[in-house]
C-alpha cells in the first residue's frame, strides 16, 4: 500500500562523515539553546509521536547526549497504573510539566488515547472522542500559560517500518523494542493511519501545529528534526567563557593508603 505520508521520493544516503559533521554542529547549538532556557526561565515541551519504528527513540538519544539532564529530561510513560486509570486523562501527563528552565522530551505523550489506545481497544469510544474534544483546549491552556510546545510526528512507510522489526527481530540487542503491541500494529496498519489522520484533523491547529518529519532515512530525519526545533525558539550564544583553572593545591604530607587495600574491577579488557 502506498504511503500518503511519504511526502518526496527516497534521496541519497548521507555519508556517515557528512551526518557526523552536521550533527555535530547541531549539537553545539543545542547546547547554546540549553544556556538561553535556564538562563531566560523558559518552559519547552516537546512531543515525539509517529508509528512504531520511525525513529523517535534514535532523535531523542542525539538531543539528550550533549545536554544537562537536570534541565533536559525524557519522559516516557508507561502503562497508566489502576490508580491513574480513575483520574482526569492528562493528571498523569501534567506531573511531568516543565518548571522555569527545563525542557521535556516526550517520547509519546497524552496521544496514545487517539493513537494506541484508540486501534487497540484500549479506552472507550467515549473517551476517545472527550480526548479529541478536549486536547485543543488543554494545550491551548499550556501555550498561554507560556509553555512553548513542539509537536513532532515520524512518518516512515510501511516498506521501511517492515525493514526495521525485522533488523530488531534479528539483533539480541534491540529485539526487546519488539513489543507485543508492534506485531499487532503489523496487522492494523491501515487502521493506526485512520486513526493517526483523524486525530490531526482535531489537533492540528493554528495555535498547535503538527510538524511531519519524513523518517525513512534516520540520518535526515534526525538532522532535520533537530534542525527544526532549533528553528522554533529564538535563542542567543550565552556559552560560558572558558575558565582558567587555578594550579592544584599542594597535598601537604598526606600519604594515601595502600593501593593493595583497595579492591578494584578485574581488568578483563
Amino acid at each position: 500500500m502506498e504511503n500518503s505520508d511519504n511526502l518526496s521520493s527516497k534521496p541519497k544516503k548521507l555519508s556517515r562523515k557528512f551526518y557526523s559533521q552536521e550533527l555535530n554542529k547541531l549539537q553545539i547549538e543545542l547546547v547554546k539553546l540549553q544556556e538561553w532556557i535556564k538562563i531566560k526561565g523558559l518552559r519547552v515541551i516537546v512531543i515525539f509521536e509517529g508509528r512504531d519504528a520511525a525513529g523517535k527513540g534514535g532523535v531523542i538519544k542525539r538531543i539528550t547526549q550533549v545536554l544537562n539532564p537536570r534541565i533536559c529530561r525524557v519522559v516516557a510513560l508507561g502503562t497508566p497504573t489502576e490508580r491513574e486509570k480513575t483520574q482526569w486523562y492528562f493528571q498523569r501527563y501534567a506531573a511531568h510539566l516543565p518548571a522555569a528552565g527545563e525542557m521535556v522530551l516526550l517520547d509519546r505523550s497524552w496521544y496514545n488515547r487517539a493513537g494506541v489506545e484508540k486501534v487497540m481497544g484500549f479506552c472507550t469510544n467515549e473517551e476517545y472522542w472527550d480526548f479529541l474534544r478536549s486536547c485543543p483546549n488543554f494545550e491551548r491552556m499550556l501555550i498561554r500559560s507560556g509553555i512553548i510546545l513542539i509537536k513532532y510526528w515520524f512518518s516512515v512507510s510501511e516498506e521501511e517500518q517492515e525493514k526495521r522489526f525485522k533488523a530488531r527481530n534479528s539483533d539480541p540487542v534491540k529485539r526487546w523494542k519488539l513489543s507485543p503491541i508492534d506485531l499487532k500494529s503489523r496487522e492494523l496498519y491501515v487502521e493506526f493511519y485512520k486513526a493517526k489522520d483523524e486525530m490531526f484533523s482535531y489537533t492540528d491547529t493554528k495555535l498547535s501545529p503538527w510538524f511531519m518529519v519524513n523518517a525513512d532515512n534516520k540520518r535526515r530525519a534526525r538532522l532535520n528534526c533537530i534542525h527544526h526545533m532549533l528553528s522554533m525558539i529564538p535563542y542567543e550564544d550565552l556559552t560560558p567563557d572558558p575558565i582558567n583553572l587555578p594550579p592544584r593545591k599542594d597535598s601537604k604530607g598526606y600519604v594515601r593508603p595502600p593501593i593493595n587495600e583497595v579492591t578494584y574491577v578485574p581488568e578483563v579488557y
